[in-house]
């Protein structure tokens, strides 16, 4: 939902265990670094496949074989796995979202400093790319199977279908109104916190 710079990354939901597991996370967080640099540098339209595979020092079909398409490259969220292990952790007897707030707190807290900037960047680019920024409810999926998983694992219990469909809604325009309202990374934990805040206070106005 939210994402780092340079650290090592994992497909969703799984760590990277082993050198063979470890090299592929670098090569994906290399290959997610050089594209949002070129997007930044030339616009995404007019950056390529190729291009991205050239400054990622990667052979084109090994860029294809980490992301399909080039789309993939920037919905591509490394910190969601992270976030959801945090939630894991939180106490079974607290309440979702304020678990939520406290795993989101954990992780940005974890996060080496300039950590955050580069999926700040990567989130307002979906924002603004039509084309981008359709595909945000494709990604409701994964991070509903990923959350499922950590509460089950949390309390003991697997959680309502349809509770977890409302409040990942929820959070995925709580997290966009975070990403356009934080200028940078301490505006971006400080608006975070409130948001997750409201939520779980019910959205007082």
């Amino acid at each position: 939902m939210i994402a780092p710079g340079k650290r090592e990354r994992s497909d969703p939901g799984l760590a990277p265990v082993g050198l063979r597991a470890r090299k592929k996370a670098r090569t994906r967080a290399l290959i997610q670094e050089q594209a949002l640099r070129l997007f930044a540098a030339q616009g995404y339209d007019e950056t390529t496949a190729e291009q991205i595979a050239e400054a990622s020092e990667v052979a084109a079909s090994t860029l294809f074989r980490y992301f399909p398409t080039k789309a993939d490259i920037v919905r591509y969220d490394a910190l969601d796995p992270i976030l959801f292990d945090a939630y894991r952790r939180q106490p079974p007897g607290l309440p979702a979202m304020a678990a939520l707030r406290a795993a989101a707190a954990s992780l940005l807290q974890s996060l080496p400093e300039g950590g955050l900037s580069e999926q700040l960047e990567r989130g307002r680019l979906v924002l603004s790319v039509p084309g981008l920024r359709a595909t945000t409810l494709d990604n409701t999926e994964r991070v509903s199977a990923l959350f499922v998983e950590a509460e089950t694992a949390r309390t003991g219990r697997p959680p309502d279908a349809f509770a977890v469909a409302v409040l990942i809604g929820a959070l995925t325009g709580a997290i966009t109104v975070a990403i356009q309202q934080g200028t940078d990374e301490a505006g971006f934990a400080a608006v975070l916190d409130r948001t997750f805040a409201l939520l779980e206070a019910g959205l007082p106005l």
